[in-house]
């Protein structure tokens, strides 16, 4: 996307959380021809904006604010400086930690209150005052600290943008819902294993397959997708640590690859990013990495590159990947405090 005069030019976007001393929303220069990242610019006017979402049109950035309230805040692009259109909304649920375009909306995932938002975006990019619709999900898991009750962790639109698809670690389920007059309405759920505890899924390229990462096991799902009938269905579940963890291991981001020939996973505690071949409708494990810093929250592809959003080094690490392997190679880091997320224009 061109900006300012130049047309080669890419920026990434970091959220961070401004509770634990992070600058806010963070932009930063993308150099072609290694991946590095140059920070730019910081603007810290909405509370823990710890999850991002753009626009198709590349015009339009929407954060949540990751608070006990909860809100969603659109900003206008163009600068370097992203700048904030309009008041927050607040979406009736609390903590969100996910966001997605969808139908015309933007859907939040509330963790906090175990609910799926969708609040509208006018035909000028900005929010509308209020959501049009929450979806409140229900159950638990036999995780007796996490899993009291829902935690909806992850929302996002199928291949095909029939379906939204939310990912909810306390019920240990996925479920399929779409948007009716405004407001999200329930489809379909599917149940994981008791105590997995799902928290991101990641579609692969033909359309046909979905992984899960567990955060409560350090494993993923392995899932067959039926858009036609927004149906999941769970198939195999592998490790994403080639032994027993020792200490601490909570996985986190999970990414395919665009030729869709490797999975790639972070996993905090351990600190590694795991590499996985796909093989047919299984996954199998091939190798893990440094993740290049300490306790990875999230982790994003982009042009060849993977980015990890280490939250408690506070930085974003790069890595080159091995066309071959796929195996990550360390290339370097920024420091953004209480990092979380990096998406890219």
């Amino acid at each position: 996307m061109a900006q300012d005069g130049k047309a080669d030019r890419t920026r990434a976007f970091i959220g961070s959380f401004t509770a634990a001393g992070g600058p806010g929303l963070v932009t930063a220069d993308v150099a072609p021809d290694t991946g590095a990242l140059t920070l730019v610019a910081a603007v810290k006017d909405v509370p823990d904006p710890s999850y991002l979402a753009l626009a198709p049109s590349g015009d339009w950035l929407y954060a949540v604010s990751e608070t006990a309230e909860g809100a969603v805040a659109a900003y206008r692009l163009g600068r370097d400086r992203p700048e904030l259109a309009g008041p927050l909304v607040q979406v009736d649920g609390s903590g969100p930690t996910h966001l997605a375009l969808y139908d015309g909306h933007v859907l939040t995932a509330n963790y906090g209150s175990g609910s799926v938002t969708a609040v509208p975006v006018r035909s000028d990019g900005t929010l509308a005052a209020k959501p049009s619709g929450v979806l409140q999900h229900t159950g638990s898991g036999p995780h007796d600290r996490r899993q009291r009750g829902p935690h909806a962790h992850q929302v996002q639109a199928d291949p095909t943008g029939r379906w939204a698809v939310s990912v909810d670690l306390g019920t240990d389920s996925v479920r399929v819902c779409a948007l009716e007059q405004g407001a999200p309405v329930l489809h379909r759920e599917f149940a994981l294993r008791p105590g997995s505890g799902p928290r991101h899924l990641a579609f692969h390229p033909d359309g046909e397959h979905a992984y899960v990462a567990n955060e409560l096991t350090p494993t993923v799902t392995v899932c067959r997708w039926d858009a036609a009938d927004g149906s999941l269905q769970p198939l195999t579940e592998v490790p994403l640590l080639p032994g027993a963890p020792a200490g601490d291991a909570y996985p986190s981001g999970i990414v395919v690859s665009p030729d869709g020939r490797f999975v790639w996973a972070a996993t905090r505690g351990e600190d590694v990013l795991s590499v996985l071949g796909v093989e047919g409708d299984g996954l199998r494990l091939t190798g893990t990495v440094p993740c290049g810093g300490h306790w990875p929250r999230a982790l994003t592809e982009h042009a060849g590159y993977l980015y990890a959003a280490n939250e408690r080094s506070g930085d974003v690490s790069w890595f080159a990947v091995d066309e071959a392997t796929g195996l990550p190679r360390y290339e370097g880091s920024v420091q953004v405090t209480a990092a979380s997320c990096v998406i890219f224009d």
